[in-house]
């Protein structure tokens, strides 16, 4: 059965990478974020937030596993090849690498034409923070950390739970993170009632962003800083985030790139001030948009074959058994 899961995953990463989500056709996660939505307003009201936010998290994983799973299912009672492309596409709906490639590249066009309106615009629709005064560095900035945060929470993090359980597994994982990214803010209206999934997040992406970063510097030979000090500012900075897993990418890229990301950031006027990962040998340029994008190819092809290595060596080594 691994390898069933291996060849679907194999399958969906490629048709990620050449097909993407066009928006006209019909996508799981708009379904399980209507879910989200309705049940927010259900439940988070009154007394007990907490609790009401774990049982809106179970009801969710719960929905989006028993689908899958009985369609997955039904796919491989019509032919084990049936399944494993049904598996494919599913997977494919849960990993985000030509999307996230094309929302980098929609900010660095504009910047490279010097409209820094325009890309102050593409910018905000892929973070929450206050975009209308930014320079060139800072919209750089917010840019390459969310393709670098992304390149685990949006392709390798799926792709390794979808190699261990196939769509089902891919499909929850996506689950949780729809719920973390909806609900999970440590705000009045959501601190007690996403606690739970922001949790969940936490512990499913623990594994993938650390191998992530990782591999973001072993698929990069070259770059500003030596191989040791490479390593050295992935370790010592990755912790410095405020999420216990996005640093690992967000400092990879930058030990690589021999950039500095992290800083001030406005959100609705209120300042954050975050710790500052990797040593600034070079200004925040448009040019780094697509060699963090470069990066982030190359990172989840590593872990793809990291994946198929992992699934031949448990496979001979169950064999032995």
């Amino acid at each position: 059965m691994i390898y069933h899961h291996l060849f679907a995953v194999t399958l969906a990463f490629f048709l990620d990478l050449l097909i993407g989500d066009p928006p006209s056709w019909p996508h799981p996660v708009k379904w399980i974020g209507t879910m989200i939505s309705k049940l927010d307003l259900a439940f988070n009201k009154g007394a007990y937030k907490k609790r009401k936010g774990l049982f809106m998290l179970i009801i969710v994983l719960s929905a989006v596993l028993l689908i899958t799973v009985l369609t997955v299912y039904l796919a491989y009672l019509i032919h084990p090849l049936a399944g494993i492309l049904w598996e494919a596409v599913v997977i494919s709906t849960t990993i985000a690498q030509k999307g996230l490639k094309q929302a980098g590249m929609d900010v660095c066009l504009p910047l490279n034409e010097r409209d820094f309106p325009e890309a102050r615009v593409k910018l905000s629709y892929i973070v929450g923070r206050d975009t209308a005064d930014l320079d060139e560095p800072e919209i750089v900035r917010g840019t390459v950390e969310t393709v670098a945060e992304n390149t685990s929470d949006g392709i390798t993090a799926p792709l390794f739970w979808a190699a261990i359980g196939g769509a089902p597994l891919a499909m929850v994982y996506r689950a949780i993170n729809t719920c973390d990214s909806m609900v999970g803010y440590k705000n009045d209206k959501y601190g007690q009632f996403g606690w739970a999934s922001a949790k969940l997040d936490d512990i499913v992406n623990w594994i993938p962003s650390r191998l992530t970063g990782f591999l973001m510097l072993l698929s990069s030979k070259s770059g500003y800083h030596g191989f040791g000090a490479r390593w050295k500012i992935l370790f010592n900075d990755a912790k410095k985030h405020p999420s216990p897993n996005s640093g690992w990418c967000e400092a990879g890229v930058a030990a690589i790139l021999g950039i500095q990301l992290g800083g001030r950031n406005m959100y609705k006027g209120i300042v954050s001030d975050r710790a500052r990962m990797g040593v600034p040998l070079v200004r925040l340029e448009a040019k780094h948009i697509p060699q963090t994008i470069t990066i982030m190819h190359r990172s989840s092809f590593l872990f793809l074959l990291m994946l198929w290595l992992g699934g031949i060596i448990l496979d001979v080594t169950f064999s032995w058994l």
